[in-house]
């Protein structure tokens, strides 16, 4: 049977990925080992604490924290740290959030860092200071901005240079000086390798990163940091909630034990991996696309290099007076066939990522997007 006539079995249309991992359309593709682990994990049952705490010893030994363990995403990493700096050793606050009256709950946060999912903070009773303004924040700023109320900092990798922002060294130097922690949100910092040991090796006293990066889940994390406050944030887990024996918040933020193994196995493929080999094969697939398309009127087909080369691909660039078209067009026409394809655009630039298309999809988007913007 044809894979994709599940999805219209389910009355949905099946998605050629030519975007990346992103989470709107399943975030990503579990390799044979992952899935086969899932298949055994599916055999047995388990003590899901005791899963959670043996597996979490092997994701910190992995990456090189004190302590870590499973989460439904790195969203979910980010609101349970929150409730841990506004809890820790103190089971009455456990009890009591989120309502945080007499709590410290306010996590400070640069202004230009203003992002899409720093509510995450927020769910369990965190309030949000945002410090400095659109130009920037200092070190003087942040630590003014301390005070009584002040539960935690918070960090967003985004792997942007920008000088107006403190770094996160500095961010923990100020933490550690005033006794406060510093969340991390490094969701997507898994590659270059060393890179994603710098976060966990950081100081900071938590880091959140999304496994569906490095081939686990779609709806799986991992929350790495300091042991005692990974424990706190643990006691706040949906398994903590079960087994801790204190009224905490997490129990909606559930993973499977088939999500949990599927973690582990993705995360020592993702440190195993030939990279190299990985990253040639993208360019492999790019020059195809780039070749096909190079003779359309009016496009120029270029490479697209990411930093983190997870969504390495190609760049078109395209004349849209001439074409009487703009590269939201191209998205929106690619989007709206069957199957659609999904990529990425804006103004005159699209952009298509290779690393997810598989089988025949590249001769389908090669296609798809010559008629589209013919």
């Amino acid at each position: 049977m044809d894979p994709s006539q599940l999805y219209r079995d389910l009355g949905c249309i099946p998605v050629i990925n030519a975007a990346g991992n992103q989470t709107v359309i399943g975030g990503s593709r579990l390799s044979p080992a992952v899935q086969q682990a899932m298949i055994d994990a599916n055999r047995h049952y388990v003590d899901m604490k005791e899963l959670q705490l043996r597996t979490g010893e092997i994701i910190a030994d992995l990456v090189g924290a004190e302590a870590a363990f499973v989460t439904p995403g790195c969203g979910a990493a980010l609101a349970l740290s929150a409730a841990a700096c506004m809890s820790v050793g103190n089971p009455a606050r456990m009890e009591q959030l989120p309502d945080t009256t007499g709590i410290p709950n306010d996590f400070l946060f640069q202004a230009r860092q203003h992002y899409h999912y720093e509510r995450c903070l927020t769910i369990f009773g965190g309030n949000l200071r945002l410090v400095g303004d659109s130009d920037g924040t200092t070190a003087a700023q942040l630590e003014a901005a301390i005070g009584d109320n002040t539960a935690g900092i918070h960090y967003f990798a985004s792997g942007d240079e920008d000088s107006s922002i403190l770094e996160l060294e500095e961010l923990v130097a100020i933490g550690d000086r005033h006794g406060i922690p510093v969340i991390v949100d490094a969701a997507y910092q898994v590659f270059p390798l060393d890179r994603f040991a710098y976060y966990t090796q950081s100081g900071a006293s938590f880091v959140g990163f999304g496994t569906k990066y490095l081939g686990a889940c779609n709806s799986t994390g991992i929350l790495a940091g300091k042991k005692e406050l990974i424990e706190a944030a643990f006691m706040h887990s949906f398994i903590g909630f079960e087994t801790g024996g204190y009224e905490t918040l997490g129990r909606p933020l559930k993973v499977d034990r088939q999500e949990v193994v599927a973690v582990v196995v993705a995360l020592k493929e993702w440190l195993a991996l030939d990279h190299d080999a990985r990253i040639a094969e993208h360019w492999v697939r790019a020059e195809k696309i780039i070749t096909a398309l190079s003779a359309l009127p009016h496009v120029q087909a270029q490479r697209h290099v990411e930093d983190n080369s997870l969504s390495n691909g190609v760049m078109l660039t395209l004349d849209t007076d001439a074409l009487g078209k703009t590269a939201a067009d191209v998205v929106q026409r690619l989007k709206a066939g069957d199957p659609s394809i999904w990529t990425k655009g804006q103004a005159n630039r699209l952009r298509i990522a290779v690393a997810h298309l598989v089988d025949d999809e590249i001769d389908i988007v090669i296609d798809r997007v010559r008629a589209a913007i013919s």
